[in-house]
């Protein structure tokens, strides 16, 4: 079956992008799914689109003036650890508690039922793709995960779990209550193993082990898809890297985001809506296998 061409649509509007995303799905042998903050939105996570969105979410943040970028900075825990940690704590608490929603099973399950399976490409840090079910083993997180913890200096190349902490957060003055977590190996500071704007400390050597995962499964694919959720333009990783697995491994790129559907270049189709919606639409027509 050929590629079609490029093409923006509307999840409501044009039932023909749906069913050209699912014909696609339905004729690949490789599951490549690349996701970025708006595959969370549907699970009641916040997607920080500039600081009005942060702010509304960290009030006591935006008292003092402090953007996403500033607390999302290895500085940030040097000049008050506190504050990092209340801002860390926090997301650490909330994305254990969210429960994944439908659509990482939907994709779970289409990527199982292709002869190669499925790998995933992924930008945030929440870990939502294990919880949902799938394999660690077919999972690449580039910007790291808060459930793995580090040395600020740091001391080593060590990595370990955040299972044993459980910050307690004032959090309407975004601040950590108690001690501080302390380094194993030197006793010095703690923070999340998640890669943050000018970032020279983070331990990203096991993310190694990831990438040679990621390269060998992707060297089977002979019918691959790429399906790009939630991925902005602001920080560009997801999509880049959507667009650059698609031209190296001549896959169609399916990408659905409610702002920035937009592909040019590529064989594929853009759909204009949230994760859950698109995800679910596209599984009622390969359920009901009435695809023309």
């Amino acid at each position: 079956m050929g590629l079609a061409c490029s093409r923006q649509v509307s999840v409501r509007a044009d039932r023909a992008g749906i069913e050209q995303a699912a014909r696609l799905i339905a004729a690949a042998d490789g599951l490549i799914i690349t996701a970025g903050a708006g595959m969370g939105v549907d699970s009641g996570l916040p997607d920080f689109r500039g600081n009005a969105g942060f702010w509304r979410a960290y009030p006591a943040l935006a008292a003092d003036g402090l953007a996403f970028m500033d607390i999302a900075s290895p500085h940030a825990f040097y000049a008050d650890p506190c504050r990092a940690w209340g801002f860390y704590g926090h997301r650490l608490a909330l994305y254990r508690r969210t429960r994944p929603h439908a659509g990482f099973e939907l994709l779970r399950k289409w990527g199982e039922a292709m002869r190669h399976g499925y790998f995933v490409f992924t930008s945030n840090v929440d870990g939502h793709f294990q919880k949902a079910g799938m394999d660690p083993l077919r999972i690449e997180e580039c910007h790291g995960s808060i459930h793995l913890l580090q040395c600020v200096r740091p001391c080593s190349a060590r990595v370990w779990t955040a299972e044993e902490i459980d910050p307690v957060v004032d959090t309407a003055r975004c601040r950590l209550l108690g001690p501080l977590p302390a380094c194993p190996h030197c006793g010095g500071a703690v923070r999340p193993n998640v890669l943050l704007f000018d970032d020279t400390s983070w331990v990203g050597t096991w993310q190694n082990e990831q990438v040679a995962r990621r390269i060998a499964w992707l060297e089977k694919l002979r019918r691959p898809v790429v399906i790009e959720i939630g991925a902005g333009i602001n920080i560009a990783t997801v999509r880049h890297f959507s667009e650059r697995t698609a031209r190296q491994h001549h896959a169609a790129l399916i990408r659905i985001n409610p702002h920035d559907p937009q592909i040019a270049g590529l064989p594929g189709v853009g759909i204009a809506g949230g994760a859950l919606e698109s995800l679910s639409a596209i599984d009622e027509l390969l359920a009901s296998r009435s695809l023309a």
